[in-house]
């Protein structure tokens, strides 16, 4: 009998030792983003959530864009998918259909966190049917980014960018500058009745390429001024790319490479990309998206960034939010969610405000980012202006079909942009095939 019993106490002792060593161990949640500008303050967040779990171990991962989402797809059928991930509204309706997240509404409930603390409609854009699929860590509007020096160099006033005018008939004032800073190789800019556009060194303007369904930097910010809009809503079942409004932005946008010679062809667009044209030196203006600030400040000459130019109806920017959401498959989804109600609370959003990189879903932390920069002595105040402008953003166009819909517009848009068909021509027909998948 003491023989038995010393063989259960060591058995007992085995057992609490294994457990104790367990719970040493503790758990590790993988976390992984996209942008590499934003992997530092993340991993900040990161290290004073560690201090206060010591259980949980938060490992982060950053890969570029398009490999980002393949690893995402391939890992939700592997089974190897991330713990959390940084989630895009034109990406996560398919996983929702694919019941590839995790509603966190219940947890939300349960834990009484406060989705009104951001910037409105930021946290319903990540609802259906009552079930949430994220919580808000940022926002972002467009604006326009400038070349200082060549500014200076046609006689413009930085500041009569903040006046600029658009429509598609004659491209309002917005063109005509666009123009003056267009120099061909005998020195004549834009507007010269000898300007040769066959022989152009330095370009008014650099696009994004023509976009897909969607064109936040690239269209938006002009078709959407027209009064015109992507569908019916939030959830919507029916597009209006055969629009008139519509056909004629792009129409517009096209011509200004195709017909004029102002801005940079599409190839060049995207095979070297609108940023790399624009810190290359000769390009005047472009168009991009908050998140992008840092990068343009790096340029090797001054930049400023200015209000979006006036269109038929106003100034009109897409008001687009990223969320961090929990795959369904995570074995360690309680401590999933505590690191995301971390991320989307004040103390993580802080501390990325205070790095300026990107521009944070509660308005406090925004506040922070425009002011660090404002320290700085940069001027950001054009995409917070537009985010604080009534009637001056539009949400995210969400729907099903995300990934039918971009696809069917890309080829449709390309073919516009490279001059093989006319933007009337083509966009109704892309326009039923889309309205075809609901």
């Amino acid at each position: 009998m003491k023989h038995r019993f010393s063989l259960i106490s060591t058995l007992v002792a085995l057992l609490l030792m294994l457990v104790i060593g367990v719970q040493a161990q503790g758990v590790t949640i993988k976390y992984v983003l996209w942008d590499t500008n934003q992997l530092p303050p993340y991993q900040e967040c990161a290290t004073n959530f560690m201090e206060a779990n010591p259980g949980i171990t938060v490992e982060i991962e950053q890969l570029g864009w398009g490999d980002y989402w393949t690893a995402i797809s391939t890992g939700f059928v592997s089974g190897e998918a991330p713990d959390v991930f940084t989630n895009h509204l034109a990406k996560y309706p398919e996983f929702v259909a694919l019941e590839q997240l995790v509603d966190i509404q219940p947890l939300v409930e349960r834990d009484g966190v406060a989705t009104d603390i951001y910037y409105p409609g930021l946290a319903e854009l990540w609802t259906r049917e009552g079930a949430r699929y994220g919580l808000p860590k940022d926002w972002d509007t467009v604006a326009v980014i400038y070349n200082k020096t060549l500014l200076d160099a046609a006689g413009i006033d930085p500041a009569a960018l903040n006046e600029m005018t658009w429509n598609f008939d004659d491209g309002g004032t917005f063109q005509e500058i666009i123009a003056q800073l267009t120099i061909d190789a005998n020195g004549n800019n834009g507007l010269s009745a000898d300007f040769d556009k066959a022989n152009v060194t330095q370009f008014g303007f650099a696009g994004a390429g023509m976009g897909n369904a969607y064109g936040q930097t690239e269209w938006s910010w002009l078709s959407n001024t027209t009064g015109w809009k992507h569908n019916d809503g939030v959830w919507g079942s029916e597009y209006y790319y055969d629009d008139e409004r519509f056909i004629n932005t792009i129409q517009w946008l096209a011509d200004l490479w195709l017909e004029h010679g102002f801005a940079e062809p599409l190839e060049a667009q995207t095979s070297l990309g609108r940023t790399a044209l624009f810190q290359a030196g000769n390009v005047g203006l472009t168009v991009d998206g908050s998140w992008m600030i840092g990068t343009y400040l790096a340029s090797d000459f001054e930049v400023g960034f200015a209000r979006l130019p006036m269109g038929p109806e106003g100034r009109q920017s897409m008001f687009n939010g990223l969320a961090d959401s929990i795959w369904v498959g995570s074995e360690h989804q309680e401590e999933s969610w505590a690191w995301v109600k971390y991320l989307a609370s004040l103390d993580c959003q802080s501390i990325v405000g205070t790095s300026g990189v990107v521009f944070p879903a509660i308005p406090e932390a925004a506040a922070m980012s425009l002011q660090v920069r404002a320290d700085a002595g940069v001027d950001v105040g054009a995409f917070v202006a537009q985010a604080d402008e009534e009637g001056g953003t539009f949400l995210f166009p969400i729907t099903d079909y995300g990934s039918e819909i971009t696809t069917i517009m890309t080829e449709a848009m390309d073919s516009i942009g490279l001059g093989e068909a006319k933007a009337a021509d083509i966009l109704p027909a892309a326009n039923e095939e889309i309205n075809d998948l609901f």
